[in-house]
């Protein structure tokens, strides 16, 4: 794939092609050496990501775990929410509990669905999705959440850079990805 400047697109497609039951879409945003998070938060701030991540989940499931959740505080408008917890006793307003991954995909059913954090719901997950949407933050910010992908499993089919700016504190790059066939 030759490399594309900063701003152009290979592929204008706003909506991931996750339509079939249990066809996962995983959405991460993560620093070169791994940093997703740091104490319950996002340590960056890019505004143009956090408005994509609303149009492309826009009308999905969102699934992810009670902590991330938690730091994100409430459900999101237009979008069903199911939180994983072994917590059988845990439970938000507008928000489905699964007791666990698997219990998760079977409440989406047929939804496009968005694995969205944390970590260890990545771990377990990301191995079922078929498409990543993966925001690279050109950053060597330290964090204490971690995660280790294995992108040669995947094959890039857009790729969006953008500079930093006003609204966003670090440049990053957008990459569409859909899993390789086995």
């Amino acid at each position: 794939m030759s490399e594309q400047g900063v701003g152009e697109q290979t592929d204008r497609s706003e909506q991931p092609e996750a339509s079939r039951p249990n066809d996962l879409t995983a959405v991460i945003a993560i620093t070169p050496s791994g940093v997703i998070g740091r104490d319950g938060d996002m340590p960056w701030r890019l505004s143009s990501d956090l408005r994509r991540f609303k149009r492309l989940t826009m009308g999905g499931v969102l699934i992810m775990g009670r902590r991330t959740y938690d730091s994100i505080g409430r459900p999101l408008p237009g979008r069903r929410t199911i939180v994983i917890t072994r917590n059988a006793d845990w439970s938000a307003e507008g928000v489905e509990r699964a007791s666990d991954p698997e219990d998760a995909i079977r409440k989406a059913g047929s939804d496009r669905a968005f694995v969205v954090g944390g970590a260890e719901i990545y771990r377990q997950l990301l191995p079922k999705c078929n498409h990543l949407l993966l925001t690279r933050v050109w950053s060597a910010v330290e964090g204490d959440t971690k995660l280790s992908i294995d992108l040669s499993e995947f094959q890039i089919i857009e790729q969006t850079r953008l500079p930093a700016s006003a609204q966003d504190d670090v440049p990053s790059e957008f990459l569409r990805l859909v899993r390789r066939k086995s």
